[in-house]
């Protein structure tokens, strides 16, 4: 018996290590790549272990964690994330392994206990990664105050309706990947008072700076403007949540990127000044 033993179990590590060298190299094939603008965007941004953190120049109205789409590069969200910043949100693109964010949904958590200086959140996600963006608020209730779903809803188990935050969802009308009914059906999902807004001519991969994506429809306007309304729906959303003012009605004090916190402590800055995050290996 043993004499079968040892050649079978050296087979199944063969075919397993095989089949993930192959999903492996099948998720960098399928990748979608950002276009050359939005590297140069991301390029500005401040990297903090790993995440495009994109600030505002005064204090941040809220945060804004962003989950990429699936097999897209994160780097082709940056043009969103700078509009978003220019409107007074402090927000961050969270790049996930293999760029599947089903593998990362849990890592919003580090992001905001790195900067205990921001008090509101909201977590994003574009397609899969506004789906697992969902999966972590069911898992983490309490710990954002909003959702923001760009062409994308909550899995069929995901039934965040109970929950006390607020939501918002968009698509564009050119969705090629998603009816119509499939945005409707999942407000049963989300929280009541959900907004659904519908982006004229506007598709799936228009949300970032990527594509053509297959089974995609054709967009009646271009990338740039899809933004823009994105941007102008989500900022208007992050706003009515968090005005950004301090209880006596001052101003809040600037939140400069490099005042955030080390994961490990879970403490503010020492208020003689900023505390850098720690260098990367």
């Amino acid at each position: 018996m043993n004499k079968w033993l040892k050649p079978t179990v050296f087979a199944l590590v063969v075919v397993v290590v095989l089949g993930a060298a192959a999903f492996f190299g099948w998720t960098r094939l399928a990748r979608y790549v950002a276009f050359p603008e939005a590297v140069a965007v991301a390029e500005r941004a401040e990297r903090v272990r790993g995440w495009y953190v994109f600030a505002p120049e005064r204090a941040p109205v809220a945060g804004f964690v962003f989950y990429p789409g699936g097999l897209v590069d994160p780097v082709a969200y940056a043009p969103l994330m700078q509009r978003l910043a220019d409107g007074g949100v402090l927000a961050v693109i969270v790049p996930m392994p293999l760029d599947l964010a089903v593998l990362g949904i849990g890592r919003a958590a580090e992001v905001i206990a790195t900067f205990p200086q921001v008090d509101s959140w909201v977590i994003a996600g574009h397609s899969l990664g506004g789906a697992m963006a969902s999966e972590f608020v069911k898992r983490n209730p309490g710990s954002v105050v909003g959702l923001a779903l760009l062409a994308s809803y909550p899995a069929a188990s995901t039934d965040l309706s109970d929950l006390p935050i607020r939501a918002v969802s968009t698509y564009g009308s050119e969705n090629g990947l998603t009816p119509p009914e499939g945005f409707e059906a999942s407000l049963e999902r989300l929280p009541p008072g959900t907004e659904l807004v519908v982006i004229e001519g506007g598709n799936h991969a228009g949300f970032g700076h990527y594509g053509p994506q297959a089974g995609d429809g054709i967009a009646s306007i271009d990338r740039e403007e899809q933004q823009r309304q994105t941007a102008e729906t989500v900022l208007s959303f992050v706003r009515a949540l968090a005005t950004g003012l301090s209880d006596d009605g001052d101003e809040a004090e600037p939140v400069p990127i490099a005042s955030a916190a080390p994961t490990a402590a879970r403490t503010p800055p020492a208020p003689s000044g900023p505390l850098r995050p720690p260098p990367r290996a």
